[in-house]
Formats: C-alpha cells, sequence, structure tokens
C-alpha cells in the first residue's frame, strides 16, 4: 500500500502516456512532466504570497489578508485579476522589445531548473548525469534578465538596482557552487537523482544525510545564506530597496509583467531551496527509517516549505544591510568560508572513520569560523569620528 501511493503519480503519468501513439510518446511525457511542475509550482506560489502576509502579519503585531474568501486564502487569485487587468504602461524611451522580453528571460530558466530536481522516488522530469550543472547553468541566466530589465528602462533607478543586483547575485553565486562542490566530491556524481539516492541509506536507522557532517552542516548554512542573496530575499533585498531606489530594476513595469517578475522570484527562491533539500538533507527520503512509509513526495514538499518558512521568518526579523555590508559578507567571509568547507569536504574523504575524523573537521569548521568572524566584525564597524567645532 505504501509503494502504491509513493508511486501513485509515476503510474498515473504511464498510464496517460500509454493512450498516445509510441512516435509520439516522449513528447506526451514530457508535456505531462512540464505541465506538472508548472502547476505544481504555481499553486505553490499562491501558497506561498497567503502564507507568507499573514506570517509578516503575526510577527509585526497586525493582520494578514483577511477580506478575500475565508480566512483570505482568495487573495492570490484576487491580486492575479488585478494583475491582468491593470494597463501595462511602457517609458516613451525604453527598449520595447527587450523591456518585454526582461521578465519571460527571468521566469523560463527557473522552471528549466526545477526540471533536474527529483521531488520524489522516480519522479523527476529529466534524469541527466550532469544535472547540478545544468541547475547552475539555466541559473546564471537569470542575471541577464536583470539586466535586460534596468538598461531596456531608461531610468537611472532601474539601471542602479540593475547594477546592484547584478554585483550581489555574481558575487554570492561564486560561494553557492562552492559550497556545492563539496557533495560533488564527496558523491562522485553531478547526478541530482543519484546524490539524493546516496543519502537514503540509514545507519542504525538515521539516515545519511550529508547535512549531519561537518563540512555538510557547514555547507548546507553557506548555501542557505548564498540561496537568500541569490533570491533577493531579506536581508539581502538590497536590489529593490524601496528606501533608495524605489523598486529597483523593475520599477517601470507594471500589470502582468510585474507579476512575473514577482512568480519568478518566486519559483526562483523554490528551485534554489529544492537543490538546497537535493544536495543536503536527503531529497525525498525521510530522515529515520521507521518513516520510509510516508509517500516521499511529501517529505520533499515538507522540507521545502520548512524553508519557505525560515526564508519568511528571516523577512520579518532581520534589518536589511548596507551595500559594503553585503560585499564585505560575500568576499571575506562566505568566500573563504566555503574554501575552507572544501579542505574539510577532503580531509573527510580521506580520514579514517571515527571520532577522530569528526573532532578534526568539527575543530577546522568552527576555527575558521571564529577566526574569519573576528575578522570581518573587527572591520565593518564605521570609522571612528571626531567633531570639530568652531570657537
Amino acid at each position: 500500500m505504501a509503494e502504491t501511493l509513493d508511486q501513485i503519480f509515476v503510474a498515473l503519468k504511464t498510464w496517460l502516456v500509454s493512450f498516445a501513439p509510441g512516435q509520439w510518446q516522449p513528447l506526451v511525457s514530457a508535456v505531462i512532466s512540464v505541465a506538472a511542475i508548472i502547476g505544481t509550482f504555481a499553486s505553490l506560489f499562491a501558497l506561498t504570497t497567503v502564507l507568507e502576509r499573514k506570517g509578516l502579519g503575526r510577527i509585526q503585531n497586525r493582520y494578514g489578508p483577511n477580506r478575500v474568501g475565508p480566512y483570505g486564502i482568495l487573495q492570490p487569485l484576487a491580486d492575479g485579476v488585478k494583475a491582468l487587468t491593470k494597463e501595462d504602461v511602457v517609458p516613451r524611451k525604453a527598449d520595447r522589445v527587450v523591456h518585454f522580453l526582461a521578465p519571460l528571460v527571468l521566469v523560463v530558466p527557473v522552471f528549466l531548473a526545477l526540471a533536474v530536481l527529483p521531488v520524489g522516488r522516480n519522479m523527476v522530469a529529466v534524469d541527466l548525469d550532469a544535472g547540478l550543472l545544468f541547475f547552475f547553468a539555466v541559473g546564471a541566466v537569470t542575471e541577464l534578465s536583470v539586466f535586460m530589465a534596468g538598461w531596456s528602462s531608461r531610468n537611472k533607478y532601474s539601471l542602479l538596482g540593475a547594477m546592484r543586483a547584478i554585483a550581489q547575485m555574481i558575487s554570492y553565486e561564486v560561494p553557492l557552487i562552492l559550497s556545492s562542490v563539496t557533495v560533488v566530491m564527496l558523491a562522485g556524481t553531478l547526478s541530482t537523482v543519484e546524490i539524493v539516492e546516496q543519502q537514503a541509506v540509514y545507519t542504525h536507522g538515521l539516515a545519511d544525510w550529508n547535512v549531519f557532517t561537518p563540512w555538510g552542516s557547514a555547507g548546507f548554512i553557506l548555501f542557505m545564506i548564498a540561496a537568500a542573496a541569490e533570491s533577493n530575499r531579506s536581508p539581502f533585498d538590497l536590489p529593490e530597496g524601496e528606501s533608495e531606489l524605489i523598486a529597483g530594476y523593475y520599477i517601470e513595469y507594471s500589470g502582468f509583467k510585474f507579476a512575473l517578475f514577482f512568480l519568478g522570484e518566486y519559483i526562483g527562491m523554490f528551485a534554489i531551496s529544492g537543490l538546497g533539500i537535493t544536495l543536503f538533507l536527503g531529497g525525498w527520503s525521510a530522515p529515520f527509517a521507521f518513516l520510509s512509509g510516508i509517500p516521499s513526495y511529501l517529505w520533499f514538499f515538507a522540507k521545502l516549505m520548512g524553508l519557505i518558512a525560515v526564508f519568511i521568518w528571516v523577512r520579518g526579523t532581520l534589518p536589511r544591510l548596507r551595500m559594503d555590508q553585503l560585499m564585505n559578507f560575500a568576499w571575506k567571509f562566505m568566500l573563504p568560508m566555503a574554501l575552507v568547507n572544501l579542505v574539510v569536504a577532503g580531509l573527510w574523504r580521506f580520514l579514517p572513520g571515527g571520532v577522530t575524523r569528526w573532532v578534526i573537521c568539527s575543530a577546522v569548521v568552527v576555527g575558521a569560523y571564529l577566526a574569519l568572524g573576528r575578522a570581518v566584525s573587527g572591520r565593518a564597524g564605521p570609522a571612528r569620528r571626531s567633531y570639530r567645532f568652531a570657537d
């Protein structure tokens, strides 16, 4: 019974594909996979917008959406109708073609990135040998879309927001990828499916997730911090800094085009969180052997909702960083820490198993964290000012 529930969607897809002629079956299979990805994550986007607004309302001691539908659950539908009916205003001197293409260039790659994430056992749209490389390759297109939006708008605030966003995304993409390399080193593969399968093994009833190792826990924290910066989430939401740049690179977008940017950012957050789950949290596998009877896709989406809740909590808790703090943190702490973690992963691979390996690897991680943290915090403060008054 448990196996049937776990593979129900796989069996349903196989059944639907069987109705198509033989030569059309690969195409029909791809269309079903694409429709499932878009439908599932678009619905999750709508749900997340409600949960985030309600969660932030609770954190800030105010009401969230409560007018449209029971408990405000139909607010995403109202927002969608408003976005579709609002006038599409394009600046007179804007490059209309690039201005139109920018939100599409943002949305399409993030959906493509979802195609290589296994959301359940045997539930991956495209099983590539280099799935991790494909994910980062298509994700890099988002920098192009941000530049297209800022440059085509012919607005100085928009261009400044785009330049700031690109600087931030490139800076944090380096530690993001380096933290993922540790998993590749130990797993010996770039396939997201194989990385999850290697973690779906139980020792004394506990899953062998990468996060349960010194290099894995450090890599997961670095990965999620960089993921927040890549997704423009607080406290790294400088590209849209309302108090400085009004709305950043999409200030000149309205209506459905603005909604596409909004959708792209959230789908990107789902994709990068899903990759973190795949690399460090065992993907669709259960944390304990006795919970393996629960369908694998439920575990994946439970972990995803947990990470989304953390993003919402952080947004309602931490203030926005300054630009110099953001860049200092990326290049003076995140990058060196990611490089140290690569060394720790190598030590973990070649040291004999046992307590000694744990002690040595943990000591290197903690020592690097304390040294780099002290160095960054010592230089991060503003210079001491001296005031002079006229006699």
